[in-house]
């Protein structure tokens, strides 16, 4: 089972402090360090110190760490042309000397597109955008030497040379799908992805999830095996009920509802409902760490959970 530490900074984290977190993660031996991509805060934080661009941190998280991958989870595909991303992807993958893994996206918070004036388009709109986008990413990263790829897609055409846009990983970095398994979700996953994500569920609605891909895996005579199934939720451990409370009311959230769903508690705690999700299936858990002052946090979660999955 991998532990990756997963935060979100729109709800208020300037670069430097990112930083110091992946570097902590890095330093604890956690498998990868992501981000969300998100221009707007949710709930009732306050979005300070700063809004941050997720690829513009990647970039920079790059250069200033040496051996963690960086992904983000997820990219909404509204946020950024599909014709053009590959370009971003392969710089700062080759910035990373081939450490960044792609998590992509229909995008799903309307208010942040309202207000930053990005097009929200419907549901079936959104998808036809990823499907392309897939395909672009695909297409440019899998074109014979010498041949150009072209696309004539739902939303765009394009004709790419595939030479200038290779990233530094081969055949590519990672694809990382995630959402609840619906039928273009799961087919869309099934066909492009490299890992599928069921986040922020319980483990028999996670279980669902993978099992919908996994059908939709086989209808496409994809193995199932070659996905990597993964999924998220916050993280709220301690050796105390002081120190859990403490924690619990650091990133206002009451305790019982952390317990019942997510990964909180004191260690034993955290490691059996790890099991819940790795009897489902689950390889991997993205630890969607909220307070990230709190680096005594990470550094029990690697010395007290890590060591036991």
């Amino acid at each position: 089972m991998d532990l990756r530490i997963f935060t979100e900074p729109q709800q208020g984290a300037t670069y430097d402090e990112l930083l110091g977190v992946a570097r902590l993660a890095e330093e604890c031996g956690f498998d990868a360090f992501f981000r969300s991509d998100h221009y707007l805060k949710m709930g009732d934080a306050t979005g300070l110190p700063a809004y941050t661009d997720a690829w513009v941190t990647l970039a920079g998280l790059a250069r200033d760490t040496r051996t963690i991958r960086l992904g983000t989870l997820v990219t909404p595909v509204t946020f950024r042309p599909v014709g053009s991303f590959p370009v971003v992807v392969s710089q700062v993958d080759h910035m990373s000397g081939g450490r960044v893994e792609v998590g992509l996206g229909a995008g799903w918070y309307e208010p942040e597109h309202h207000d930053y004036g990005l097009a929200f388009p419907p549901a079936k709109a959104r998808y036809d955008l990823l499907e392309d986008q897939l395909r672009i990413l695909h297409g440019v990263w899998s074109a014979p030497p010498g041949q150009l790829f072209e696309l004539s897609g739902h939303t765009c055409s394009v004709s790419l040379d595939p030479a200038p846009l290779r990233p530094a990983q081969r055949p590519h970095p990672p694809l990382i799908m995630g959402g609840a398994g619906g039928p273009r979700n799961a087919a869309l996953a099934a066909t492009y992805a490299d890992e599928f994500n069921a986040p922020f569920a319980a483990p028999d609605q996670v279980g669902k999830a993978f099992e919908s891909v996994r059908g939709a895996c086989e209808k496409r005579d994809r193995d199932p095996a070659a996905l990597v199934w993964s999924t998220t939720n916050v993280i709220c451990c301690g050796r105390s009920e002081a120190e859990l409370a403490r924690r619990a009311q650091a990133i206002r959230r009451e305790l019982p509802e952390l317990r019942e769903n997510g990964f909180a508690g004191s260690p034993a705690e955290v490691l059996d409902k790890i099991g819940a999700y790795a009897s489902r299936g689950a390889q991997r858990i993205y630890l969607q760490v909220l307070d990230l002052a709190d680096s005594d946090h990470i550094r029990l979660v690697a010395e007290e959970v890590m060591p036991n999955v």
